[in-house]
């Protein structure tokens, strides 16, 4: 019968944890990207987003972030609008909660208020 080596553990699992701050990088939005929330899935990769240059534009997920983007009403999103057809666009990135309080406390998100129903 040959020899099987044990299950070894491994002990030094939590020796490379610190317990330093993490630093949370947010992506701003440049030249035509806007910040906006989801206010409706559509269904077929299509969301209507109100977005805080005032707007409400049909935004659709691009096919390369269809499966790695699960977008939901309510996330805060940067759209990049259509050249050619300013009330459509295209979803770029969705900020996590992290970022979403980033955001909020250096006053990239001061019209939340307008949009939040609550």
């Amino acid at each position: 019968m040959p020899y099987k080596k044990p299950f070894k553990k491994n002990k030094n699992k939590n020796k490379h944890q610190t317990n330093q701050p993490t630093f949370v990088r947010v992506r701003l939005p440049r030249g035509r990207e806007v910040l906006g929330i989801v206010k409706q899935r559509l269904g077929s990769s299509r969301l209507s987003i109100n977005c805080f240059d005032g707007n409400t534009r049909v935004c659709r997920i691009p096919g390369r972030l269809k499966r790695s983007l699960w977008v939901r009403e309510g996330n805060i999103v940067l759209i990049e609008p259509w050249e050619y057809d300013n009330d459509k666009g295209d979803i770029l990135y969705k900020y996590s909660k992290s970022q979403v309080q980033w955001l909020k406390n250096k006053g990239h998100l001061d019209k939340l208020s307008e949009f939040q129903e609550f």
